[in-house]
């Protein structure tokens, strides 16, 4: 009696729609391409010109991140070309933050049956905001994975790599008692929060359910597309006239702040300085949700926060209208 012969695309790993993956995947990677990018798609490694002649103290930065369980709203509803800009954006606000541009982008993308559409959606969505910020998608790795993950579903994670002058590195000795905390607007979640988000509303809800109070179904809520704050801010960081910059992620407001500010400062935020997004007030109410959680999960419609020397207030203001921003103060440094 003959063995039965297993192949590795019958063990689950299709070697021809990773191929096609990257065929599919090649335009939109190449249009993040500059002059920098020493290696093609498909190398074992991505290079980089490191040279920064425009700087005299040049300071790599990094960050890695991922989107968390905002993935299962995106593959509820089959809607994937939003994902990878979210997974880019917070990479970019995280190292801007700190004071630096992005260079380049790595993604990892793995799945337990890989859809070579699907895997163009989610990569093309990372190019698109890679581009739109002028950083390089240089390289990645998709890996499929069967009994890892339940067929189609999917995860995704990213390292940014960008560059700062060293003189104008943020740090948390620059924050003082007496500066402004401004906050710009979110669009959305984010990507922070969605165990509870998604947990409440399909107690209530289908996501293809419309919402006459968010004016949309509940799925497009909640895959509003976590924005980068970058052509907007940077330009404050080069003129010096912020002392610190927190991105709102995991932990909310207080906790993502109190990192930039100096032991024995502390914050004082007016919480009704700002009209909470209708997306807050709907989960805080479908699910009973204490207003403590509220504050330490959600970004509820704040962003990022710049902290600000009084006498620099208008001028930054000014700028950020300039730029289509709509700052609103919400409290000190005391």
């Amino acid at each position: 009696m003959s063995k039965q012969q297993i192949t590795y695309k019958s063990a689950g790993v299709d070697i021809d729609a990773g191929e096609e993956t990257v065929q599919r995947i090649k335009p939109h990677v190449k249009k993040t391409f500059n002059s920098r990018v020493l290696s093609d798609l498909g190398s074992f490694g991505g290079m980089f010109d490191a040279r920064f002649p425009e700087y005299k103290e040049p300071v790599l930065v990094s960050s890695v991140d991922g989107v968390g369980t905002k993935l299962k709203v995106a593959q509820a509803v089959n809607k994937h070309d939003t994902i990878g800009q979210d997974l880019v954006n917070h990479c970019i606000n995280d190292i801007l933050v700190c004071g630096a541009k992005p260079l380049f982008f790595l993604d990892y993308f793995a799945t337990g049956k890989l859809n070579p559409e699907i895997a163009e959606h989610v990569i093309g969505g990372m190019a698109k905001a890679a581009g739109e910020n002028g950083c390089a998608l240089i390289g990645g790795e998709t890996a499929e994975m069967p009994g890892v993950y339940n067929d189609e579903d999917y995860d995704i994670a990213g390292t940014i790599v960008g560059v700062a002058e060293k003189s104008l590195i943020l740090n948390r000795e620059n924050v003082k008692k007496g500066n402004i905390l401004l906050a710009l607007p979110s669009t959305g979640l984010h990507t922070n929060g969605y165990s509870l988000a998604r947990r409440v509303i399909l107690l209530n809800h289908e996501f293809s359910d419309f919402s006459s109070e968010l004016g949309m179904t509940f799925g497009e809520a909640l895959l509003a597309v976590h924005r980068s704050y970058f052509h907007s801010v940077f330009p404050l960081i080069e003129q010096k006239l912020v002392n610190g910059i927190s991105h709102i992620t995991g932990g909310g407001l207080i906790s993502n702040t109190m990192r930039v500010v100096p032991d024995g400062l502390k914050m004082e935020v007016d919480w009704t300085s700002w009209a909470r997004p209708a997306i807050y007030k709907l989960i805080q109410e479908l699910g009973n949700v204490p207003e403590e959680d509220m504050r330490r999960t959600f970004n509820l419609g704040i962003g990022l926060v710049l902290i600000v020397s009084p006498q620099n207030i208008e001028e930054v203001k000014g700028h950020l209208v300039s730029k289509g921003e709509l700052p609103f103060e919400i409290g000190t440094i005391v």
